[in-house]
């Protein structure tokens, strides 16, 4: 059985694999990292391997003592990959997007893929066919957006994320939703429509915190999955330990 640690900007996630089936995932509340763990093992006592990806806080403290339970690996850009890296700058591609291509790989491996991963940011991912990771793009995510509208401004409220009514606001309320929601999903579509005419037969993958949230509201055809991140560390956990 295979442990998986993902620590992102706002929250950490953990999930429990057994060869590539999910048995159990839960994002962290209140609960500390190390506790949380404990409780894991005393339900999964069979896992053997874990893999750590952090765009987040995670300190060697923790490291050492998850390295207590089992054999860590650390996501980076050394750790091996089932597919051809052509980013230039490959040391600072996060290792969100280096799983996020391993799933996409995993997924489609002879067939074009794009993975949508709405979250703090929101990271566009393109694996080819040829099994080759091209890049893509970053751009604020949802929550990104409402939060400079009020830091920015003197009297913009900080609002939460909210499907509009329509798309005329009438409100300022109203109208900073309709701002914030229909224009990550006219840039979602848009970017889409652009891959589309670039890569034929795309697949793609719409995942991240708040990809429930949009799947319904884009008009492109796409797969969500709001566990792909989690498949691609365990897809790597696999590959590397050999």
């Amino acid at each position: 059985m295979n442990l998986i640690v993902d620590v992102g900007n706002t929250a950490t996630k953990l999930a429990v694999f057994h060869g590539q089936k999910l048995l159990f995932d839960t994002v962290l509340e209140k609960k500390g990292l190390i506790d949380e763990v404990k409780e894991i093992f005393d339900q999964y006592p069979n896992i053997r391997r874990a893999m750590v990806s952090s765009v987040g806080e995670f300190d060697t403290k923790q490291l050492a003592a998850l390295s207590i339970f089992c054999k860590v690996y650390v996501l980076d850009h050394t750790t091996r990959t089932p597919f051809k890296n052509s980013y230039a700058t490959p040391q600072s591609l996060g290792v969100d997007r280096i799983a996020l291509a391993a799933a996409a790989f995993y997924r489609n491996p002879n067939g074009n893929i794009l993975v949508v991963d709405a979250g703090t940011c929101i990271t566009y991912d393109m694996v080819n066919d040829y099994g080759e990771y091209l890049g893509g793009a970053i751009s604020p995510g949802i929550h990104m957006r409402y939060r400079a509208m009020h830091d920015q401004t003197a009297k913009l409220p900080l609002l939460r994320k909210e499907i509009p009514m329509d798309l005329i606001g009438n409100s300022t309320e109203t109208s900073m939703h309709s701002g914030v929601v229909n224009g990550v999903c006219a840039e979602i579509d848009g970017v889409i429509d652009q891959y589309k005419s670039r890569f034929a037969h795309l697949t793609v993958i719409l995942t991240g915190g708040d990809s429930q949230f949009l799947s319904k509201r884009l008009k492109n055809t796409i797969f969500a999955d709001s566990k792909f991140l989690l498949r691609g560390l365990n897809y790597l956990l696999e590959y590397n330990k050999h």
